[in-house]
C-alpha cells in the first residue's frame, strides 16, 4: 500500500510539473539552470550590474524593477538608462527632486514612447528611494552624425555638446565581433561608420556609469541587450578605462522552448534571461 501512495505522489508531482508555464528561466554563462537569488546575490557583490533588455518585453521590464527594489534592501544604488540621453539630465534630476511634474518631463525630455509603462516605474523608483537616475546616452542627434560623418563629425560641436559624450578621441575596435557582426548582419549597407555610432553610444554609456558611479554602492543600468552582449559594448568600454571594476551582465533573449538554453543563446552574459517567444510585447 505504501508503494502504490509512494507512485501515486511521483505521478502527480510529473503531471504538476508538466503543467507548469514558467514565462521565463535564468541561465548562466555556461547554459546551466540558475536561479533569481543567485542573480541578485551576485548583484549585490559587484559594482557595475549592465541589464540587457528587449525594449518591447513585459517580463525584462517587470525584472528591471523587481532587482531594483529586492537590490535596493541590500545596497545603495544609482540608476542609468541608455533610455535618456545626457543632454536631459537637468530635466531628469528636476523630476526627480519633485521640482518638475510628469506633464513638464514628458514635454521637455525626448522620452521612448514607451516611457511610461516600462521606465517610469524605475524613474520612480529612484524618485521615492532617492537614488540618482543617471542619462547615460550621448544625443541620438550625434551618433546620426558619426553615422553620416564618422568620429571626426564630433570634432566641430561645442564645447557643451561635447560634455554629453565620451571625451575625445573615442576608443574604437573595429574588429570587436559585435561590430562585424553589425555589418554583416546589414549587407554592408551603412559602411564602417554604421558600428561606430553604436560605439559612440556604448562609450558614452560607459562613461557616464563611472563618472556617477559612487563608492560602496551598485550602479544598476539598463540597456539594450545588444550593447553589452557577449561582453562587448558598454562592458569593453568600462573594462579599458577600469581593468579592475567588478562588472555583472544579463541578457535577455526569447525562445520557443525555454527548458533549456539554445546554443546560439550561449555565453552571452553572466546571467541569461530566457524567455518564452510568446509573452506579451509592451508595444
Amino acid at each position: 500500500m505504501k508503494q502504490i501512495i509512494f507512485l501515486c505522489c511521483v505521478l502527480w508531482q510529473i503531471v504538476a510539473i508538466s503543467q507548469e508555464k514558467p514565462a521565463y528561466r535564468i541561465f548562466d554563462k555556461n547554459g546551466k539552470e540558475t536561479t533569481y537569488a543567485k542573480l541578485l546575490k551576485a548583484a549585490s557583490k559587484t559594482e557595475v550590474v549592465l541589464f540587457g533588455e528587449f525594449h518591447d518585453n513585459a517580463i525584462s521590464h517587470w525584472l528591471e524593477l523587481v532587482l531594483a527594489k529586492d537590490l535596493a534592501e541590500k545596497k545603495k544604488l544609482v540608476l542609468g538608462a541608455e533610455m535618456f540621453e545626457a543632454d536631459n539630465q537637468k530635466q531628469l534630476d528636476q523630476y526627480l527632486k519633485n521640482d518638475a511634474e510628469d506633464a513638464k518631463m514628458d514635454s521637455t525630455a525626448r522620452l521612448w514612447p514607451n516611457y511610461k509603462t516600462d521606465y517610469k516605474p524605475l524613474v520612480d523608483f529612484a524618485k521615492e528611494k532617492n537614488f540618482a537616475f543617471i542619462a547615460t546616452n550621448i544625443p541620438r542627434r550625434f551618433a546620426s552624425l558619426v553615422y553620416k560623418k564618422g568620429f571626426e563629425a564630433l570634432e566641430s560641436l561645442s564645447v557643451e555638446e561635447k560634455t554629453w559624450m565620451a571625451p575625445l578621441p573615442i576608443p574604437y575596435d573595429p574588429n570587436l565581433p559585435g561590430y562585424i557582426k553589425m555589418i554583416q548582419d546589414m549587407g554592408g549597407h551603412g559602411g564602417d561608420n554604421l558600428p561606430k555610432a553604436q560605439a559612440v553610444k556604448d562609450a558614452a554609456m560607459a562613461y557616464f556609469i563611472l563618472k556617477n558611479k559612487a563608492d560602496d554602492s551598485v550602479f544598476l543600468h539598463y540597456n539594450g541587450s545588444y550593447h553589452s552582449d557577449h561582453f562587448e559594448g558598454i562592458y569593453w568600454y568600462l573594462k579599458k578605462s577600469n581593468p579592475d571594476l567588478k562588472i555583472i551582465t544579463i541578457s535577455t533573449v526569447t525562445q520557443v522552448d525555454i527548458s533549456k538554453l539554445e546554443k546560439e543563446n550561449g555565453s552571452k552574459a553572466d546571467f541569461i534571461l530566457v524567455i518564452d517567444e510568446d509573452v506579451t510585447k509592451t508595444y
